[in-house]
């Protein structure tokens, strides 16, 4: 198998366990409550690489001794990018969080333009424009058509709008750290340190009166941190970032077509969305510019 297609096959895993995550977090925050859930995610893949390092390579745990400054800052964005987006999922909906979140990478590329000089083209700037008009369009459609309780929403939006910040901080900090050091070694202390500073905010009694399925999902989950982070880390190693970022930046097209498909099959265990023409399109839009966003970015 070429390279390439390596590359290829590992992002597009990536891009189906995101797809589905913020379905699967909707799902679970029905009966787990939002920092048990993060906290549990953050601990299952910690402890995975934790056992993975003492077998392979035990040097590495040195990272949780002596981590740089700008790892501890990336980590707990890292934590607050995963509480803001589980967050933002438990007060709108899975495809609604799953377009806002994709303002991170828009962030990055301009942090990129702005932080490490990278030149801007003129498609990246018509891309800003649409991914504005697509947001516009989408936001109002959403907060006009679906959702009656109108606060719950906007906090929804907000608290998404913060976890997209939160990554984009942790993603700039991580371009720096994977200069001098292996990207799995780094995830050993992001996930530590947030597993670590959401410890007391877990419900173990809630834990402990989970059925056989809950627990299920909530492996689901932790085992979603583990294989989509591992999937784009060796897709980067196949591809360029550019191509792996605009072949991940399409989960929420996975994420609407699902939920469009629960609603059209009236399944009931979770809430339905409705999605109109105009929803359609500024989803769309938003998607689509934020790709030529990414898409024109200096390799």
């Amino acid at each position: 198998m070429k390279n390439q297609t390596k590359g290829v096959l590992y992002a597009l895993t990536t891009t189906l366990f995101w797809g589905f995550l913020a379905i699967a977090l909707k799902v679970a925050v029905q009966v787990i409550e939002p920092f048990t859930i993060v906290w549990f995610r953050f601990t299952m893949a910690f402890t995975f690489l934790l056992v993975f390092f003492i077998i392979t390579d035990r040097k590495q745990l040195r990272i949780l001794t002596k981590p740089p400054l700008k790892l501890i800052f990336a980590s707990l964005a890292l934590g607050i990018n995963y509480i803001g987006f589980m967050l933002g999922v438990k007060y709108t909906s899975p495809s609604n969080a799953q377009v806002i979140i994709q303002i991170g990478p828009i962030l990055l590329a301009i942090a990129g333009i702005v932080l490490f000089r990278e030149k801007i083209r003129k498609r990246q700037i018509v891309g800003f424009a649409i991914v504005v008009i697509g947001f516009a369009l989408f936001y109002s459609q959403q907060l006009k058509g679906m959702f009656l309780t109108h606060a719950n929403f906007n906090m929804g939006v907000l608290l998404t709008m913060m976890g997209a910040v939160a990554w984009t901080a942790y993603a700039i900090l991580q371009k720096y750290l994977v200069r001098d050091y292996p990207p799995q070694t780094l995830n050993l202390f992001l996930f530590g340190l947030p597993a670590l500073l959401y410890l007391p905010l877990a419900n173990f009694e809630n834990l402990g009166s989970l059925s056989i399925g809950w627990w299920g999902m909530l492996i689901f989950l932790g085992a979603n941190t583990i294989i989509a982070y591992g999937g784009m880390s060796a897709a980067l190693k196949y591809l360029d970032a550019n191509k792996v970022s605009t072949i991940i930046i399409n989960n929420p097209i996975i994420t609407f077509l699902a939920m469009a498909a629960f609603s059209f099959f009236n399944v009931g265990w979770i809430e339905h969305e409705k999605f109109s023409p105009l929803v359609w399109l500024g989803a769309a839009l938003f998607i689509g510019g934020a790709f030529v966003v990414i898409r024109s970015g200096k390799r």
